[in-house]
């Protein structure tokens, strides 16, 4: 236990105030993780206590679409400067397809609002939409820029930037830790990143997620939360703000080299996440009754043609 502090009190640490680990929500977690087929990180920050969980937070790992936080962040800092209108209307061209999503679904010269864009890379996390939104942010480096001036040195835009080919090789579209991916919608929540009216533009687009079948669905469809969630063949990812009755929440789970590569909803990766979506909403709602329905998963299937 006093390694993992003194890595603590080493790591970046944007916009936290002092931290004290949570022993026993601690140990609750290595146990849940354990057994898993791959490496995992998972931070957790009680944002009412300041009792934090770290195990592996500072280890890098891929975010595959979790760096479309990030990319919103950039995205929202060049509007903030006068550079681009949330509500200006975008053009769609051809040359901008990345996949069939619905932005990339667009007729060539179709019309759309950026806000729409925005919108559909945090909540269906579009991938032609975010790539878009990723060019209009000035791209990986000028991203990448905000987060170092922001205090966040683990997280980086790696895909279609100049000099992180080899990130790119080893981490995919983007990299950071299970730490600072937590902090970061922290930061946001608290209305410190870009500006208060920026940071509740971008918490609100972050509140809205379709790919609820993991983490969200072990918890009651009541309770607000912001979200953001990531999955490549062997990664899975969840980022979670979680308004809880009792304190607010947040915490990051971030898998890779995982064993298992399937696509369904029982991927060993996709069951971690619940897992610690239940352990952590059970550890502090104790007394809140509600259980996940029986036969919840069968809507959350992958979709078929």
């Amino acid at each position: 236990m006093l390694l993992l502090t003194c890595c603590h009190l080493a790591s970046a640490q944007p916009n936290v105030p002092n931290t004290k680990i949570d022993k026993k929500l601690t140990a609750l977690l290595q146990d849940v993780i354990k057994g898993h087929e791959g490496d995992v990180g998972v931070y957790v920050r009680n944002l009412k206590t300041n009792k934090i969980v770290e195990i592996n937070a500072d280890t890098l790992f891929p975010t595959a679409s979790m760096i479309k936080v990030p990319i919103q962040c950039g995205l929202f800092d060049k509007i903030s400067k006068g550079e681009l209108k949330y509500n200006s209307i975008l053009t769609y061209k051809d040359s901008l397809h990345y996949d069939d999503g619905i932005v990339g679904s667009l007729k060539d010269g179709a019309k759309i609002p950026l806000s729409e864009v925005v919108m559909l890379m945090e909540t269906v996390s579009d991938n032609t939409g975010s790539l878009w939104c990723q060019a209009l942010a000035g791209g990986g480096k000028s991203i990448n820029e905000w987060l170092d001036k922001n205090g966040f040195t683990a997280t980086r835009v790696n895909s279609r930037t100049p000099g992180r080919e080899a990130n790119r090789t080893r981490y995919g579209w983007g990299q950071t830790s299970p730490r600072e991916m937590a902090e970061l919608i922290a930061m946001i929540r608290a209305g410190k990143a870009v500006s208060p009216d920026a940071s509740d533009r971008m918490y609100r687009n972050l509140t809205r997620q379709y790919w609820d079948g993991e983490g969200l669905s072990q918890l009651p469809p009541e309770i607000k939360t912001a979200c953001k969630n990531g999955a490549v063949n062997r990664s899975r990812s969840e980022a979670v703000l979680v308004h809880a009755p009792h304190g607010e929440y947040v915490y990051c789970v971030i898998t890779k080299n995982n064993k298992d590569e399937s696509w369904t909803s029982n991927n060993a990766g996709y069951v971690l996440l619940r897992k610690v979506a239940k352990a952590l909403w059970t550890y502090y709602e104790p007394k809140y009754n509600w259980t996940p329905p029986l036969n919840f998963e069968k809507w959350y299937q992958e979709a078929v043609e």
